[in-house]
C-alpha cells in the first residue's frame, strides 16, 4: 500500500492535469524519399537504464563539509545537448526501462514528474522495465486488490504522458495471447536519421513476474528473449530498416571495462545480455542499449555492441556508428563505445568523477574542479531545473524531515554477503513482530543508511517499496525447504534474522548447507515457527513461489490491513525502541568452501524487488 502522510496525497496528483501527447517520437521525420548520401553517417547513440526516479542529484559531504552533487536530470541535459551540438540531427537517447521506482518525488507523482523530464530530454525510446509495473493502480493502493482495480492504471498514465514510446516485444496478454492494447505500439518504432530507417525494438526480462508484485501482473505473459527478438528485428528490416538497435532491460556484469573485445572477465552463464546475443545469428541488432543489472558495460558480445550504466542517473554511455552511405550497412571497425561517463558539474580534479562516498574515503585531499565534456562545460540546465521544481520543492520538506533517530555508524548493504544494513533490518522486522525468523531480499534495499542524525527520505531511498508486512505460520521442515529456495534461486543473498545459515560459496540450487537458530538450537521439523517478510516474497516474488504456493492460504497472512506499510511501521519502531541504532554482531552467515570451482562472477541481479 502506498501509505502517505495527508499533506503530501495531494503530491501524488502533481502532473496529473498534464495533457497526452501521445507517442511521437523526437528525431522522427515525415515520410519522404530517401536521401542519397555519398560517404559514411555517423549515427551517435546516448545510452541509460534504471533512473529509478532518480531526477534529482545524489548529493554528500566531503570530510571538510564541501557539498558535492553526482547525477540528475538538469546536469544530464548538459552532456546531451553537447552531443547534439556534436552531431546534429544524428542523436538517438535511448533508455533500457526502470524509469519510475526509487525516490520520494517520483513514487509520490506515480513517475509522471520523471516522464515529464524524459520529455524535455527529448528521449527517443525507452524499454519497459519490471519496475515500471510496481505502481499498480492510479492513485495510493499499489497492488489491485479489487476486480473494479486496473492493475495498469498507473503505467497507462505514463505512456499517455510520454512524447516517446516505451517499448516491449515480448510482452503479451495471457488470456488471448495478444499485445496489450493500452501499448499503443507493437513494440517497435521507425525513426529517420541523416536519410536511415532505423528500428528500435524493446525487450523487458522474462524474470518480471518475479521482480515486481507478482499480482499486478498476473494476466501477463513474458515471451523469451532470443525469439522474440529476432521475430521483431525481422520485421523491422522488412520494412525497411537500414539499421536495427535493441532497448533491452536484460544486462550482464563484466569486471573490467578496458578492453571491450575482452569478454573474459565477464558472467557469461549467468547474465541475459548475453544469452540474447550468443543465440542471435550475427547481425540481427546492430546495437543494444542494456539495463536491468545496474553494472556499467562497453562490450561487443559476438560482434554487437552494449552499453549498460550503474543506473540511478549517476552515468550515462554513448556510443559512435558508422554505416556506410551507399549499402547502408553498420561499419564495425569504425564504432566507438563510451561507457560509464559520470554526470557530474563538478568533479575531482585527477579522477573526473564525483561519487562522494570514494572521494570521501580518498587519501589525499580532494581537488574538485569544474567539469568539461568534449571540450565544454557542463553547466545545470536552467529549463530542466525550473520544469522540475515545484515537484521538487513539495517533496523537499517531507524529504527532511527529522525522525528522531540516529545511526552511530554508516549502515552498508550487500548483495552477494550478510550486510549491517540487511541484519539491522531484518531484527528490527522480527522484533516488532515477535517472530521466529525474518527474512528480506537484499535486491529490495535499494541505498546504504547514512550516518547521523535520520531523515524520512533517508529510510526512503533504502526502502522506496510500499511493501506490507506479512507473515508465515510455517513447520521447522517448510521453514528449511524457504531457506533452501531464497538461497537457491540466485536472487543474491538474503537477510536474515533469527536463525544462521552455512551456504556454499557458488549460487544456484542447493547451497544451503545448514540452519540452526540463533542460540544454536536445531531446526524441529514438526513444530510450527512464525516467519515475517515482506508481502512483495510473500506473494512469491524473488523465487519463493513454489514454496510460498504450497502452504495453506490460512497459515499466509499478507498484511493488507495494517494501517502502515514496512517502512512507516518500521520508522515507528526505531522511534519506539531503539533511536539509537547500532550495527547488530556479525555471523549469523557463512560461506562453506567446498572446493567447487563457480563460474565468473556470480550473477549480479540487484534489480530484484
Amino acid at each position: 500500500m502506498k501509505t502517505l502522510t495527508g499533506r503530501l496525497i495531494a503530491l501524488g496528483w502533481l502532473f496529473a492535469a498534464l495533457t497526452p501527447m501521445g507517442c511521437r517520437t523526437p528525431g522522427s521525420t515525415p515520410a519522404r524519399a530517401r536521401v542519397v548520401q555519398t560517404g559514411p553517417v555517423r549515427l551517435t547513440l546516448i545510452g541509460t537504464n534504471d533512473w529509478h526516479g532518480w531526477i534529482k542529484p545524489h548529493i554528500s559531504k566531503l570530510p571538510d563539509g564541501t557539498e558535492l552533487a553526482e547525477g540528475g536530470a538538469a546536469a544530464f541535459a548538459s552532456y546531451v545537448a553537447i552531443l547534439r551540438a556534436e552531431n546534429p540531427g544524428g542523436v538517438l537517447l535511448l533508455d533500457a526501462g526502470d524509469l519510475f521506482q526509487g525516490t520520494l518525488v517520483s513514487n509520490l507523482t506515480e513517475g509522471a514528474v520523471v516522464v515529464e523530464a524524459f520529455n524535455q530530454l527529448g528521449y527517443t525510446a525507452a524499454a519497459i522495465g519490471n519496475h515500471e509495473f510496481d505502481y499498480g493502480p492510479v492513485g495510493p493502493v499499489s497492488v489491485a486488490t479489487d476486480p473494479s482495480m486496473d492493475p495498469f492504471g498507473a503505467l497507462k498514465a505514463r505512456i499517455a504522458q510520454a512524447h516517446f514510446p516505451l517499448l516491449s516485444v515480448n510482452l503479451y496478454e495471457a488470456a488471448s495471447g495478444g499485445r496489450p492494447a493500452w501499448l499503443g505500439n507493437d513494440g517497435t518504432v521507425m525513426v529517420e536519421l541523416h536519410g536511415l530507417k532505423i528500428g528500435i525494438l524493446g525487450l523487458t526480462t522474462p524474470s518480471t513476474p518475479t521482480t515486481t508484485n507478482p499480482v499486478n501482473v498476473a494476466s501477463l505473459r513474458f515471451g523469451s528473449l532470443v525469439p522474440e527478438a529476432l521475430a521483431a528485428a525481422a520485421r523491422l528490416r522488412q520494412r525497411g530498416a537500414d539499421v536495427v538497435i535493441a532497448v533491452a532491460h536484460a544486462g550482464g556484469k563484466c569486471a573490467s571495462r578496458r578492453d571491450p573485445h575482452d569478454l573474459s572477465s565477464c558472467d557469461r552463464h549467468n547474465g541475459e545480455i548475453f544469452d540474447l546475443l550468443e543465440g542471435l545469428p550475427p547481425g540481427t541488432l546492430d546495437a543494444v542499449i542494456a539495463g536491468h543489472t545496474h553494472a556499467p558495460m562497453g562490450h561487443f558480445i559476438q560482434q554487437t555492441p552494449v552499453l549498460e550504466t550503474w543506473g540511478l542517473g549517476r552515468s550515462f554511455g554513448f556510443m559512435e556508428l558508422w554505416v556506410d552511405g551507399a549499402t547502408r550497412k553498420v561499419l564495425p571497425d569504425r564504432t566507438e563505445l563510451h561507457p560509464d561517463i559520470p554526470i557530474c558539474t563538478r568533479e575531482e580534479a585527477a579522477s573526473h568523477r564525483c561519487d562522494g562516498f570514494l572521494l570521501a574515503r580518498a587519501k589525499e585531499p580532494v581537488k574538485l574542479v569544474p567539469s568539461q565534456f568534449m571540450g565544454h562545460p557542463v553547466q545545470l540546465d536552467a529549463a530542466m531545473e525550473s520544469l522540475l521544481a515545484p515537484a521538487v520543492a513539495r517533496v523537499d520538506a517531507e524529504q527532511h524531515r527529522q525522525l528522531g533517530v540516529e545511526a552511530r555508524s554508516r549502515f552498508g548493504r550487500s548483495y552477494e554477503s550478510e550486510s549491517p544494513l540487511g541484519s539491522l533490518l531484518a531484527d528490527s522486522l522480527r522484533e516488532m513482530e515477535h517472530a521466529d525468523v525474518a527474512l528480506l531480499n537484499s535486491g529490495g534495499l535499494r541505498a546504504d543508511l547514512p550516518a547521523g542524525r535520520l531523515t524520512f527520505g533517508d529510510v526512503y531511498e533504502v526502502l522506496p517499496f510500499d511493501n506490507t508486512i506479512a507473515t508465515l505460520e510455517v513447520t521447522g521442515h517448510e521453514l528449511e525447504r524457504l531457506l533452501q529456495q531464497a538461497y537457491g534461486a540466485r536472487k543474491g543473498v538474503f537477510q536474515i534474522s533469527g536463525v544462521r545459515v552455512k551456504l556454499a560459496q557458488c549460487p544456484g540450487q542447493g547451497r544451503l548447507q545448514s540452519v540452526l537458530f540463533a542460540d544454536g538450537t536445531p531446526v524441529d521439523p514438526a513444530k510450527r515457527y512464525r516467519v515475517v517478510l515482506p508481502d512483495f516474497l510473500a506473494r512469491g516474488g524473488d523465487g519463493l513461489g513454489p514454496v510460498i504456493s504450497s502452504l495453506p492460504p490460512g497459515r499466509v497472512d499478507l498484511g493488507m490491513s495494517r494501517p502502515l506499510n514496512f517502512r512507516d511501521q518500521l520508522i515507528s519502531q526505531w522511534q519506539r525502541h531503539s533511536p539509537r541504532l547500532v550495527p547488530p554482531r556479525p555471523g549469523r552467515l557463512a560461506f562453506v568452501d567446498d572446493g567447487s570451482r563457480c563460474n565468473s562472477g556470480a550473477k549480479l541481479d540487484i534489480q530484484s524487488h
